[in-house]
């Protein structure tokens, strides 16, 4: 960016999508692609109907807030937000603002990229209900209620980020630990994350602590993915900077604005909106709730351990490579599998081995999760030991796994079905050494020539007779005890 510094701040909306029912009405909380299917009478704000606060989706708010080492409030408010919302029947969405006080503010975490740990302020985190969703066409939209009164947790942080690939740190690391936590299964596929992305950009040699030193800040609403994240931010500092260099950038002001995938430009949509228009009141229809200590030590104490956790327990504990733990934390569901095949017997670094490379290649190229795997971990650990107790190889312990996972067949059941068997009997092995050396006699003498990777042919060929079955290291040496003789 040359003499100029980006500031970054995130509102990070996420719906709770493990509640059985809505934020505020008992509609079914769940995705479904049938549109307008989970609603009920308060969905569509027919007269008569009172909201009631899901406690789940309240307890799961002060679990994200608590990990974020917010504040919690004495008292959750709720407030109206009164502007109208073509996708909110009600024209009005039930939500928190910073006073009294939302599920959490002034909190912070850390993150990590590429090797370097990073701190990012949080304003504050809310919880609201989400809006109904819409699609536009030429001469007429349609709306989708199942959406309206999803709870939704909405994440503010401050412009303590200063590039695209910081900002998408921060959203993968929140994204882990909302699937972590079980608040959410964040799957962006099915709208449960959205993103607003606020950029400005200042010189480098002002403080960015001081506010007076603040660029004209640009809000990007609704970016939902974190490919379109990384976009955004890096064509608006472009054109920000653009504007520094044209002497345009001071008379720039405070706009909303949103990404345009088929350009990939962001786009004018309407001037700031400042908070007054909106209104806020308390809502009437729901009255303050005492969240008592007891209550939140309780849930403090229900948090599971998170990925930056588990990731110093595999490398400190395990002794696994910075690599190796990365990739199993990734995904709370394999770092599962892991622990679960550890507690099963196996050793760890073993356990990665087969998991890193074997399961999770089949898992990408197949395209589907470890939870429709119908390899347990019990199951990998029994095969694991067949491989290590030499009763079959381990290019034989790989082809029964995968024979395994197309089958759907138990490993065990399958060595038996088989016959699969190591030969590890020095006198058998032998049989066929000399029979392989008798064939190839002319590969001896280039052996001892210097050619020492004939070695690795002699026991191509062994493996061959053998149908794979032959201990290698024990056929190795064989090999080389046998040429030694003549």
């Amino acid at each position: 960016m040359g003499k100029y510094k980006a500031m970054i701040g995130l509102e990070m909306h996420c719906q709770i999508s493990t509640t059985n029912t809505k934020v505020f009405s008992n509609a079914k909380n769940a995705y479904n692609e049938i549109p307008n299917t989970n609603i009920k009478p308060l969905d569509m704000a027919f007269p008569g109907t009172l909201p009631t606060v899901n406690k789940e989706a309240v307890k799961k708010s002060l679990m994200a807030s608590l990990i974020l080492n917010c504040k919690q409030p004495e008292y959750l408010y709720f407030e109206r937000k009164n502007y109208y919302y073509p996708d909110l029947p009600k024209g009005y969405q039930i939500t928190q603002q910073t006073s009294p006080a939302p599920i959490g503010v002034g909190g912070s975490i850390t993150f990590e990229v590429n090797g370097e740990e990073k701190k990012v302020r949080i304003d504050n985190i809310h919880l609201e209900e989400d809006a109904a969703s819409t699609d536009h066409y030429s001469s007429y939209s349609t709306i989708d209620y199942n959406r309206a009164g999803v709870p939704l947790l909405e994440l503010v942080t401050y412009p303590d980020l200063h590039s695209a690939e910081e900002a998408v740190a921060f959203l993968e690391t929140m994204r882990s630990i909302y699937r972590y936590t079980g608040i959410s299964e964040a799957d962006s596929k099915k709208g449960q994350i959205r993103c607003d992305v606020n950029v400005s950009i200042i010189d480098e040699n002002l403080d960015e602590t001081k506010e007076e030193n603040w660029g004209t800040k640009i809000e990007i609403k609704n970016v939902n993915s974190f490919g379109a994240v990384k976009d955004t931010i890096l064509y608006e500092i472009d054109r920000q900077i653009r504007k520094k260099e044209d002497g345009t950038y001071d008379k720039m002001k405070q706009e909303t604005r949103r990404w345009d995938e088929e350009s990939e430009t962001t786009i004018f949509m309407r001037s700031k909106v400042d908070e007054i228009d909106y209104k806020y009141f308390v809502e009437p229809n729901i009255p303050k709730i005492k969240l008592s200590k007891d209550w939140i030590e309780s849930i403090r104490k229900e948090i599971p351990a998170l990925a930056k956790e588990r990731k110093e327990k595999y490398q400190n504990e395990y002794h696994l490579s910075v690599v190796d733990a990365n990739i199993l934390v990734k995904e709370k569901e394999i770092s599962d599998y892991f622990d679960e095949t550890i507690k099963e017997g196996t050793n760890p670094k073993t356990a990665s081995n087969w998991i890193t490379s074997t399961i999770l290649g089949y898992l990408n190229k197949n395209d589907i999760e470890i939870k429709e795997l119908f390899l347990t971990p019990k199951m990998l650990t029994k095969l694991i030991k067949k491989v290590e107790d030499k009763t079959i190889s381990s290019k034989q312990g790989k082809e029964v796994l995968y024979k395994s996972l197309e089958e759907k067949e138990d490993p065990i059941t399958i060595i038996e079905k088989l016959g699969l068997k190591q030969i590890g009997n020095e006198e058998e092995i032998l049989v066929f050494v000399k029979e392989v050396l008798e064939e190839h006699l002319d590969m001896i003498e280039k052996y001892k020539n210097g050619r020492t990777n004939v070695i690795d042919f002699f026991v191509g060929q062994i493996m061959k007779k053998t149908k794979g079955k032959a201990n290698p290291a024990m056929t190795m040496n064989l090999i080389k005890q046998e040429i030694e003789k003549r």
